[in-house]
């Protein structure tokens, strides 16, 4: 059933395998698209994401995220939040498509400079020429550096710089994850587990936010998602997310 709720990661997130199927404003024939913007509905996300469960048929275990507004402010921060939650590559695609159709909203506002009233933007320089000069100079770079022969306190330094950098990389690896585990975002989620008939019926009930203009969801459809699942926790209004 739909709910709203808080997700955030736990320790218990594991690898799994799973179909993710998005529903977005950009994906082609799905979204309306304007001179104003791209917009979808709740009720289309989720009609879309019910054809293409229904295709499969079976059994299934189901979670799908969603995240509406009624403007576009509203809806770019909550997918932000949802992002950085739950990065999948399909709904960081969303964020930036979002953000760059509101960027060009403002610019649309903007009176154009005058052509050739400032440099081109830069861009590495890349010619036959200098590509083989640049090749030239790597590999004498490296011939010298073969020839400068095996020395033991190079080797011990070598592995005392590893060692530092390995240690780095644990230390930021183990932070970051703290960093994550501490972030949360209020999401609409549906979850299911069994036959899909029955998964369908409950899908389109009681669609979340109809009016909202603005819609991104991600259904995740495999044989075990409980380790997503324990990303969802009951919302506080109280506390908010």
């Amino acid at each position: 059933m739909w709910r709203e709720a808080r997700l955030a990661l736990t320790d218990s997130l594991a690898a799994l395998n799973c179909s993710i199927v998005p529903a977005h404003p950009w994906v082609y024939g799905l979204g309306q698209q304007t001179s104003n913007g791209a917009y979808l509905s709740p009720v289309n996300a989720v009609s879309y994401l019910a054809q293409k469960l229904a295709g499969t048929g079976g059994h299934a275990d189901v979670v799908i995220m969603m995240v509406t507004g009624q403007t576009q402010d509203s809806f770019i921060k909550s997918l932000g939040g949802l992002v950085d939650v739950f990065p999948a590559p399909a709904m960081t695609q969303v964020k930036r498509l979002a953000q760059s159709a509101a960027a060009l909203a403002v610019e649309k506002m903007q009176i154009p400079a005058k052509a050739g009233a400032a440099l081109p933007a830069s861009m590495p320089l890349s010619v036959p020429t200098s590509r083989a000069a640049l090749t030239a100079a790597a590999i004498s770079k490296a011939q010298a550096a073969a020839g400068e022969g095996f020395s033991i306190g190079g080797l011990k330094q070598q592995i005392s710089s590893f060692n530092s950098l390995r240690n780095g990389l644990i230390s930021r690896a183990a932070s970051e994850l703290k960093t994550l585990q501490g972030k949360s975002a209020r999401a609409w989620v549906f979850t299911s587990r069994g036959d899909i008939p029955t998964t369908l019926i409950e899908l389109v009930k009681n669609i979340p936010d109809p009016s909202a203009v603005y819609s991104a969801a991600v259904m995740l459809a495999g044989e075990n998602l409980d380790g997503i699942k324990d990303m969802i926790h009951e919302f506080d209004p109280h506390t908010g997310a």
